[in-house]
């Protein structure tokens, strides 16, 4: 029985040997060594990208210097500002050492002048741990935002020193889109700021009017009427953002209804309607305001009453939005020769009409920069039937929330 038990362990042990060598041979590579370097720069090209995006900075050159070093395969990279102030440095504590840092800086002023690339051979002398510093410049628009500088133990030939040049057009490129990104922020905050000065002069006095009426009459209610109009006041200039929730858009929208309602009485008639679901869902601020002010204009252009339609309905992954009167009306031809700017109620001050039609393709391109071209206003309108003004948001954008200054990256 021994000597089967033996047997049986060897046999055993033989078996597995052999199931261990089969799975050698027959196992599945995962990935080939090409495959892995081509992942590794994809990472290391991202992790640079994404620091950048914020501009060339303390702070963004000192996160993307590491993954910049991994790119060009250098020992060692340091980033310089458009005015030569070194930012960040990787490498070994050996690389950079205060000699070749001065070389480095010098030569970072060198590429600033240029705009070319420029090579130093020995920069801390005979014996340095560093053979060779190679600056690329980070041009923008024709001009040099900053230095890439790259540190080598040894003489690198033409094709690391081409791959230098292209990693500093790459980092340069970043820092170009978040130019744009800024660029962008800033139109936002000039369109808002456009928004809020066409807010029509003429509700606000006519609000103000309509609550002095009521001082003597109705104290009370000119108490009401004043922290309504105090509050739309509030909200419509306050600066917490180019984006709000849509139930605070709605909530302005009612103080100003609420006003207009005051001033036009029971001839004023508006119905809301709007799924409870998309309430939290994120639009440009003011985006409503334009619309529902025009509707009021359209509605009672010439009547003493009219009727307002506001709607929000979930629509799969949108949210739809709009805004109908039972106004007037116009022809939709002149609506598509003169696009948005056509809506214009005829039997209304210049002043009045300007201001409404301005403030609409406004946040046509509100919704268009942040969203996409997909997702403008869109007019329905004929003669004697009113005008309908509708968008679609998506109910989740991302890089999008409420309050913040712009789509982030």
């Amino acid at each position: 029985m021994t000597g089967e038990l033996v047997a049986i362990v060897v046999l055993g042990a033989a078996l597995a040997l052999v199931l261990f060598v089969v799975a050698l041979r027959t196992r599945v590579v995962i990935s080939t060594p090409h495959e892995r370097a081509v992942h590794d720069t994809l990472a290391a090209a991202a992790a640079a990208a994404h620091p950048l995006r914020d501009g060339l900075t303390v702070a963004s050159a000192g996160e993307a210097a590491g993954p910049l070093r991994a790119l060009t395969g250098a020992e060692g990279v340091a980033l310089f500002d458009a005015d030569g102030t070194l930012l960040a440095r990787d490498g070994e504590p050996d690389i950079w050492t205060s000699t070749v840092l001065t070389s480095a800086a010098a030569l970072a002023r060198e590429t600033l002048d240029s705009r070319r690339r420029a090579l130093t051979d020995d920069p801390a002398g005979s014996g340095g741990a560093v053979r060779r510093l190679v600056a690329a410049p980070l041009v923008t628009d024709g001009v040099s935002s900053g230095v890439l500088v790259v540190a080598t133990i040894g003489r690198p030939g033409p094709g690391q020193i081409g791959a230098i040049t292209e990693v500093a057009n790459y980092a340069a490129t970043q820092l170009q889109l978040a130019e744009l990104d800024a660029s962008r922020a800033r139109l936002d905050r000039a369109e808002v700021l456009a928004l809020r000065a066409q807010i029509d002069p003429h509700f606000i006095y006519n609000a103000l009017g309509t609550i002095a009426s009521f001082v003597r009459t109705d104290p009370a209610r000119a108490r009401e009427l004043i922290l309504d109009f105090a509050d739309f006041t509030r909200y419509s200039f306050r600066a917490a953002g180019q984006y709000t929730a849509l139930a605070d858009e709605l909530r302005n929208i009612d103080r100003y209804l609420t006003l207009e309602r005051a001033r036009f009485g029971a001839g004023l008639d508006v119905r809301l309607q709007v799924d409870p679901e998309v309430l939290g869902v994120v639009v440009p601020f003011l985006a409503l305001q334009p619309l529902v002010e025009n509707a009021v204009r359209h509605g009672l252009a010439g009547r003493r009453s009219g009727l307002i339609t506001i709607t929000a309905r979930s629509a799969g992954t949108a949210c739809e939005i709009s805004v109908e009167d039972d106004g007037v009306g116009m022809d939709p031809e002149l609506l598509r020769t003169g696009a948005i700017d056509a809506l214009s109620p005829p039997d209304i001050l210049a002043s009045d009409s300007d201001g409404a039609h301005v403030g609409l393709t406004n946040v046509d391109q509100r919704l268009r920069s942040a969203f996409g071209n997909d997702y403008g206003l869109v007019v329905e309108t004929g003669i004697g039937a009113g005008t309908r003004v509708s968008m679609r948001v998506p109910k989740f954008a991302a890089g999008i929330r409420a309050g913040q200054e712009g789509p982030q990256r």
